[in-house]
């Protein structure tokens, strides 16, 4: 990690990260890491707990000495308090109280899928700016019917696809932190969501241990609002003799990236998740677990991933179609074809696209 320092030019105007929740903090973490900045934690006890747990370790500034090497935050009451002046990116589409003389607003999200935004869309209108991943970013917006003026919509590309592209990840690292054993197996990565997109961790992921754990690792990566079922499943497969399996905790901003998660894996699963579309990074195969869920987007073609993929219904014996897809030479042109439909750039370059712009801002 590059030490910054808050004397630099990059502090232009004062930066903060908003997010409702602390896994969406993830994608703050690469623009944070190049510029620096201040994080603004929900004012709820639970809430900041969980900063200074999973965050611990990750400031990158060399002036500020914080609780844990957590980077610099403040806590607000985000439905009464108005944000501080200077440039504040959002992580969750959440309706912001601040003074447009004193502060700009940029909404970065949390993921390009196929779930619809939350009951606050309407709240979205009113942020000054939109860093857009790519065209099916875009799409999301459409497709909601928000009316955004065209010069609030910035290009930038996914800011996370970065260290992925610039080979920044050690892929010893992450295997020796999953602390998988036999590395001579596939690595199967399962990253389903929670229950808000009917999620498949707890309908598959007992089925899915016992079957690919017999020729595969298995990496088990579940939606944040799951992650405490973790210890219950490793439990249960160090109960039944079931090895191979290891598990990846999503809370842990610092620790578990979900890049370095793609970086070692050979082939993902998973379901509504918005996740699919950022492992197309990896030009790997993708396994759809489908599910029943019917409030999603309604996207052409070219940016649905439904169309690029092997489906998974429950009838069909997971191991089969895992080994029939790893073996079908025509996923990474598919796949390729995808993202560059799906995402700007891919270059390695989006955070500093987003840091030449927000040195543009006028406030």
């Amino acid at each position: 990690m590059t030490a910054f320092s808050s004397n630099s030019e990059n502090n232009h105007h004062p930066i903060f990260y908003l997010a409702n929740q602390i896994y969406q903090f993830s994608n703050a973490m690469p623009l944070y890491n190049s510029i620096g900045g201040t994080f603004i934690v929900k004012k709820i006890l639970k809430r900041m707990l969980q900063y200074k747990k999973y965050l611990r370790n990750t400031n990158v500034d060399q002036n500020i000495s914080t609780l844990y090497n957590t980077p610099p935050s403040i806590l607000q009451n985000l439905a009464k308090d108005s944000l501080p002046a200077g440039i504040v990116i959002s992580m969750s589409n959440i309706p912001l109280i601040y003074d447009a003389l004193k502060t700009k607003t940029i909404f970065v999200g949390h993921g390009a899928g196929d779930k619809k935004y939350g009951a606050s869309t309407r709240s979205l209108e009113a942020y000054d700016y939109h860093f857009l991943s790519g065209p099916k970013h875009l799409e999301k917006i459409r497709d909601v019917g928000l009316s955004i003026d065209q010069d609030k919509l910035i290009r930038i590309g996914n800011m996370r696809f970065d260290d992925y592209v610039n080979n920044k990840i050690n892929r010893q690292k992450v295997l020796d932190r999953l602390g998988i054993i036999d590395q001579t197996r596939k690595n199967i990565l399962y990253t389903p969501t929670w229950k808000w997109g009917n999620g498949t961790f707890h309908k598959y992921v007992y089925e899915f241990a016992k079957e690919i754990s017999k020729e595969h690792n298995l990496i088990v990566r579940p939606h944040y609002h799951d992650r405490p079922y973790i210890s219950k499943v490793k439990l249960w497969a160090k109960f039944n003799g079931i090895r191979h399996v290891y598990f990846s905790n999503p809370a842990d901003v610092g620790k578990c990236d979900t890049m370095e998660d793609f970086l070692v894996s050979d082939l993902m699963i998973s379901d509504t998740s918005s996740i699919l579309y950022e492992y197309l990074i990896t030009r790997k195969p993708i396994i759809v677990a489908q599910t029943e869920y019917g409030d999603l987007h309604s996207m052409p073609d070219e940016l649905n991933i439904m169309r690029y993929v092997n489906l998974y219904n429950g009838d069909q014996n997971i191991l089969t179609l895992v080994n029939k897809t790893l073996l079908n030479s025509e996923f990474k042109d598919k796949m390729e074809y995808l993202l560059h439909q799906c995402f700007y750039y891919n270059d390695g370059k989006s955070v500093q696209r987003a840091h030449d712009f927000i040195n543009s801002i006028s406030i």
